[in-house]
């Protein structure tokens, strides 16, 4: 029996790219949902979900609640009588958040604090927070309020005491095709008539993410999480330059020098994680280094990495060619 038939699961940031897609796959598979409730600060996005033509045969699950995840009182009323947390809400940018560092330290790392918190004191009996590769080794501020944030819900296992609460975390990177992204921005600039494609290093590697692969790893992990483990999915690389050749075959490609917060290659574990890393077949998990007395974590089928393991873009070994790119563009 699956862990969400019959239960209740709230998505903050649930009107975001993720959230949408999270509670779509949740109504496909799991009819039986008792109730999904999406909590978020935007009463329009709110409203324009509400009216998206594929919730509306659910509308009598679907509810929406607007609240802000810096509001620990607004959070206890919005957990009341749920089952599954889904973390999806964060201050993201990496420009903004440099530029009003302490507006995410309040969103990513105290409104973490208080989800943790009210999922204890209201029973919540599994709680998925979403990760970002910023968080491997960070060298921006989000990528180290999101690394804070890691640490939180890895921790929270540790002191919910005698309640039923178990946390874990899933990483991933850049979703492929996602506003804001390379990809709609490269073919903005073709539309546009450049003569040439800048790229900030021709080095540079990225893992190419479908968003589906996102909402099932952390599917994955609400069912069979114990508490502590943080999932990395295994996912293809590309390189750059190679990206470019798929979108505009014709056009030069400029360099144009690496962006401040940038990394070469998108990392997701790094070595000093190797220790605690254990490896399955279509993704790995990072166990907690802290000791959680009252959870014993059993994988019999997993083995552990090696040491001085790191998993980046760059030494990926599942890559992506110029073809297949230019299929995958087709479907996004």
């Amino acid at each position: 029996m699956s862990m969400l038939n019959d239960k209740t699961i709230l998505v903050t940031g649930g009107t975001g790219s993720f959230g949408k897609k999270f509670i779509k796959t949740v109504f496909e598979k799991y009819p039986d949902i008792k109730k999904v409730i999406v909590f978020s600060r935007d009463e329009y996005k709110q409203f324009v979900m509400n009216n998206m033509p594929e919730f509306q045969p659910h509308k009598d699950k679907l509810r929406f609640f607007i609240g802000n995840v810096r509001d620990k009182e607004r959070l206890l009323r919005a957990f009341e009588g749920v089952d599954v947390v889904v973390h999806a809400a964060a201050l993201k940018q990496v420009p903004a958040c440099e530029y009003n560092p302490f507006e995410a330290v309040k969103t990513n790392v105290m409104g973490a604090q208080n989800i943790i918190d009210a999922c204890i004191d209201k029973n919540v009996k599994r709680v998925v927070a979403l990760s970002t590769d910023k968080a491997c080794a960070p060298i921006n501020l989000y990528g180290a309020t999101k690394l804070c944030s890691d640490k939180l819900f890895i921790a929270g296992n540790a002191y919910c005491g005698d309640k039923e609460t178990r946390f874990s975390v899933v990483r991933y990177g850049n979703v492929a095709g996602s506003r804001g992204s390379v990809i709609p921005f490269f073919k903005k600039l073709v539309d546009e008539g450049v003569k040439e494609l800048p790229i900030t290093d021709l080095t540079m590697t990225r893992f190419w993410l479908k968003l589906d692969q996102a909402v099932d790893m952390v599917l994955e992990a609400i069912e069979n999480m114990q508490g502590g483990e943080l999932y990395v999915k295994k996912i293809p690389s590309m390189h750059m330059s190679d990206l470019a050749r798929a979108i505009a075959p014709d056009l030069k490609i400029k360099e144009i020098g690496i962006r401040p917060g940038e990394k070469i290659h998108e990392q997701m574990i790094a070595k000093e994680d190797a220790r605690n890393t254990i490896e399955f077949d279509e993704y790995y998990i990072i166990l907690p280094e802290i000791n959680i007395e009252h959870i014993s974590h059993k994988y019999p089928k997993s083995k552990p990495v090696t040491l001085g393991f790191e998993y980046h873009s760059g030494n990926n070994d599942r890559w992506l060619s110029v073809e297949d790119m230019k299929k995958l563009i087709e479907e996004i």
